[in-house]
């Protein structure tokens, strides 16, 4: 029984190697995680509850994805597709929003950063051309950790590499070159 006003010790607990195994795991991925699910997404705060997501999932199944050569490959595809889920879902919402514009009043919205523009270009994208480009340019993964993330071939990720350039170049007005280079 547990008197009021009169603190407990803290009992100590043993999580064990798969545990600290996976928050090692989890410290050393995050951030690149959560920077991946943000040039998808374009919002801080789903980027991290995506990530969180990706993370749980991952921990639910660590036995399984710590026996992967790159489990962090496993996370980025899982939250990858989260993100790719959650633009639909805001995709389904904002033409419900539409619907309803003509009885709203108009508003303004404050100009971002420049590299927003850029970002918001590589999300209008097809979703793995969008993956691939943000996989490449915010985590700098050659071709091989790509294709693992996307659970595709290296062929398939240079085709979506490229289409996603030039589509790029299209619409941020830029004149694309012969032979994209990293």
């Amino acid at each position: 029984m547990e008197v009021v006003g009169h603190a407990r010790e803290p009992e100590s607990v043993d999580l064990g190697a798969p545990a600290v195994a996976f928050a090692a795991f989890y410290q050393r991925e995050y951030r690149n995680v959560v920077a991946l699910v943000y040039a998808l997404t374009g919002r801080a705060a789903v980027a991290e509850e995506l990530a969180q997501d990706a993370f749980l999932v991952a921990y639910r199944s660590w036995a399984r994805v710590s026996a992967y050569e790159v489990p962090g490959a496993f996370v980025r595809r899982v939250a990858s597709n989260m993100a790719v889920s959650v633009t639909r879902r805001w995709a389904a919402e904002a033409r419900a929003l539409a619907r309803l514009a003509a009885r709203s009043p108009k508003w303004s919205t404050p100009l971002e950063p420049t590299d927003a523009d850029f970002w918001r270009a590589v999300r209008s994208l097809p979703r793995r051309q969008a993956q691939a480009l943000a996989l490449r340019y915010l985590e700098d993964l050659p071709d091989e950790e790509i294709a693992q993330v996307l659970g595709c071939s290296e062929a398939t990720v240079r085709v979506h590499l490229h289409n996603g350039r030039t589509a790029l170049a299209g619409k941020l007005r830029i004149e694309p070159n012969r032979r994209w280079s990293r």
